[in-house]
């Protein structure tokens, strides 16, 4: 939820329960906001699998239609100024930082699709949360409380049954040594997912997560100008229709949605609501591949979103926090 917000700062205001109509509304308005982007970005694995198109490729054209459905957003609301970075040099630096690592991000996480499933892949993916805490506590020398570290290992535990490595999953496919290969890019998706949060959260200035977002996609445009040139583009007009979707719809349409319903709710019902992706994705799988999970992955879903709400949920009922996250997918 590679994704899947940036530099999203929350007010004391809208992390305190209202009891007043309006703000009962505005919450309310704001669960079926992130319910409705968790859906729609769980669906991102379908369009992936029916453009066919190389991994490489899939991200650009992401990246090149991304961009404009932000660039169009941002003009129709008057936030247009807000996307240049003016006088936030160094900003700019770790706006494109961050693209680099989207890029790698998206490329892998698109490869390991059809090596694994739309469910594993995407599952696995949201261990990154973990890589977090482990960067933040090794780099930035952050603190983790006990309970913290205890939900980490709950949380790699839960990785390990979800990837079917232990029940024989890999044995049974077509070719077990793709599948393994898919299961690392995951995890090596979800390290660049974790670089970019912590990118972001290092900025000399906020950044807003449109400006962040558009700036992702600029880069991976430029830097992956090639890719249709060496690998092929679409040949069909369903195959752009798939490829302009991951761009307007879980690009510029998911991530408008999802950013309306964050600025709504307390960062511990946006940190529950954010598991409507990874559970939208194992459903979709189910429902237009007949793909499922097994008992022992199901299992480890269990246990990875219980360690990571563990992790994610504030400390304390109504405390100001100043979130910084990063969208994904």
């Amino acid at each position: 939820m590679n994704h899947k917000v940036s530099a999203l700062s929350a007010s004391p205001a809208t992390l305190t329960r209202s009891s007043d109509p309006a703000g009962i509304a505005r919450e309310r308005t704001g669960q079926w906001l992130m319910i409705a982007g968790g859906i729609l970005l769980g669906t991102i694995g379908v369009f992936v699998e029916e453009a066919g198109q190389h991994p490489l490729v899939t991200v650009w054209f992401r990246c090149v239609f991304g961009a404009l459905a932000l660039v169009a957003w941002c003009l129709a609301t008057g936030q247009g100024r807000e996307l240049l970075l003016r006088d936030q040099a160094r900003s700019r630096w770790v706006a494109c930082a961050t693209g680099v690592f989207m890029v790698l991000n998206w490329a892998l996480f698109f490869a390991a699709i059809p090596r694994t499933s739309i469910a594993v892949a995407t599952v696995i993916f949201h261990v990154q949360p973990i890589w977090v805490i482990v960067f933040g506590a090794l780099f930035l020398r952050e603190t983790i409380s006990g309970t913290q570290w205890a939900a980490t290992l709950a949380a790699l535990a839960g990785l390990v049954l979800t990837t079917g490595l232990l029940d024989g999953i890999p044995a049974g496919t077509a070719d077990g040594g793709a599948y393994v290969a898919g299961v690392l890019m995951c995890l090596g998706g979800s390290f660049c997912y974790a670089a970019v949060t912590l990118l972001a959260s290092r900025a000399p200035a906020p950044i807003s997560p449109f400006a962040l977002s558009l700036w992702q996609c600029l880069v991976g445009a430029v830097l992956l100008a090639w890719a249709p040139l060496v690998f092929g583009g679409p040949h069909t007009a369903a195959a752009w229709a798939w490829l302009t979707g991951l761009g307007v719809l879980h690009t510029g349409l998911a991530y408008v949605i999802l950013f309306a319903g964050m600025a709504r709710l307390a960062l511990g019902k946006v940190a529950v609501l954010q598991f409507v992706y990874p559970l939208t994705a194992v459903l979709v799988d189910w429902a237009v591949y007949g793909r499922t999970l097994s008992p022992v992955q199901l299992g480890g879903v269990v246990l990875m979103a219980a360690a990571l709400w563990t992790i994610r949920r504030p400390k304390r009922a109504g405390q100001a926090i100043h979130s910084r996250a990063t969208t994904s997918r």
